[in-house]
């Protein structure tokens, strides 16, 4: 490459050598000392003047090839590079990966701002209810109330924050395979509110998949998380949604995915019994476009016990299932109306983080009695402008319960709730929520919720 003080070194030294040059003829008449130097000083100029000239050509090779090296790194290199994009680093962050792989790193910041009063009685101390709202943790007078209303209980957290990676891979064929692992901390209490406030990292989805098939935990292919409405609470219409992430193998094709699914057995005024024998069997098929989304969906699952109870052996089994239609529709560019409705015998473990049981334990002969179950909420999202949007929902959730279950079961649950949320820039939310639940138990006594929360989330 050509030194960039070397052209004006040759202009300098051209006109030097030319008069010395001139004067050469009559300089070698004169033999002193001092004229035998100025002639060597003359030739060694001559012989740099010679040797700039003839690098000339030489760096203009070199530049030009340099040139060539950078238009060639252009052509292949990736379009964002090309665009004035730098990647963050220059060798791949997942080495030990298929080459070509990406990775993904997302999540959100999202801390919580709660104050909770209750008719009949206070949520328990440290209750999962008062993280977040838990229609079966409703008290009602009798059936774990006291029957007196409490004070405004206040509670703030950031458990429900998240972390997640994720892998895609396409092969040279066109194969793809990725996996995904996500996190929060909404695990038990590691520590106490006294100084720490902590608590364990939860799986939340671990799964990977290649083309059309899916294997590892995820959400049920029975709900549809697309068309949750916006909730300052972890959930929102809690009451009448299905809600379940669990392990799986699903295969899917276009608008079709059909799963089966960890079973797992839970019963009314008892423990979940994980004596499954079958798998839960799930099917949906969804449709989209610029009108919004609709999703149906079908589960086939087996009922089963098999324990000992107050030195009584019971065994018996019994199969379930149920049909959910649901979507989201955009009514126009503000508003759009978020929507569900689930009706079954035996799938109470899907509904609303398991208000109740999928089934009652007949003591009498040792049967399973399956609880029927319709559920479903509504919410209609309003954008005032493109900043601030508000949500209004409203959700519930009915049960047949079987006559041994007695009168302190949950019967109904429902709730309405309305809420603001406001984007001061990308990626940052804050949000106003007022919330009043009502629980019913079988023997017709109530008891009702309040709560007011605020939330921040920054996601990433």
């Amino acid at each position: 490459m050509r030194h960039p003080d070397s052209v004006p070194v040759v202009r300098r030294l051209l006109p030097a050598a030319l008069s010395l040059a001139l004067l050469a003829p009559g300089l070698a008449l004169a033999e002193t000392p001092r004229e035998q130097a100025l002639e060597a000083r003359i030739a060694q100029l001559e012989q740099q003047v010679q040797a700039l000239l003839a690098a000339q050509p030489q760096q203009a090779a070199q530049v030009q090839a340099l040139r060539q090296d950078v238009d060639q790194v252009k052509a292949t290199a990736p379009a964002a590079l090309a665009a004035g994009k730098q990647p963050i680093q220059r060798t791949s962050i997942t080495p030990g990966a298929a080459p070509g792989t990406t990775f993904r790193v997302g999540g959100f910041i999202k801390a919580d701002f709660l104050s909770t009063s209750t008719g009949d009685g206070q949520l328990a101390d440290d209750a999962t209810g008062r993280a977040l709202y838990l229609p079966g943790q409703t008290p009602v007078a009798g059936a774990g109330g006291s029957g007196e209303r409490s004070d405004w209980d206040t509670n703030f957290h950031a458990k429900f924050s998240r972390l997640g990676f994720g892998l895609d891979h396409v092969a040279d064929n066109g194969d793809k395979a990725g996996a995904l692992i996500e996190v929060d901390f909404f695990g038990n209490a590691l520590g106490n509110q006294n100084a720490t406030n902590t608590y364990g990292t939860t799986v939340r989805h671990a799964y990977m998949y290649w083309n059309n098939w899916l294997a590892g935990q995820t959400w049920s292919n029975f709900m549809d998380a697309g068309l949750m409405p916006e909730a300052a609470d972890f959930v929102g219409p809690t009451d009448g949604v299905l809600f379940v992430r669990q392990a799986q193998i699903r295969y899917t094709n276009g608008g079709f995915s059909v799963a089966l699914e960890n079973p797992e057995t839970t019963l009314v005024n008892g423990t979940s019994s994980d004596r499954g024998t079958l798998p839960d069997l799930t099917a949906r098929y969804n449709w989209k476009g610029d009108w919004g989304h609709f999703g149906v969906a079908g589960i086939v699952r087996q009922l089963k016990v098999d324990r000992s109870v107050g030195g009584v052996d019971y065994d018996d089994d019994s199969f379930a299932g149920g049909v959910t239609v649901g979507g989201r529709w955009v009514m126009s560019p503000r508003n759009a109306l978020h929507y569900q409705l689930t009706g079954g015998e035996g799938i109470a473990r899907y509904v609303g983080l398991g208000i109740t049981g999928d089934a009652t334990l007949d003591a009498a002969d040792g049967s399973l009695d399956s609880t029927g179950v319709l559920a479903g909420f509504v919410g209609w999202r309003h954008n005032i402008n493109e900043r601030l949007r508000t949500n209004l929902i409203y959700a519930r959730s009915d049960y047949d319960n079987a006559t041994a279950a007695g009168g302190l079961v949950t019967r109904n649950v429902q709730s309405i709730r309305g809420n603001v949320f406001y984007t001061p820039m990308p990626k940052v939310d804050v949000g106003a929520e007022l919330m009043y639940g009502v629980r019913e138990i079988e023997d017709g006594r109530k008891g009702d919720i309040s709560r007011v929360q605020f939330t921040t989330k920054y996601s990433f």
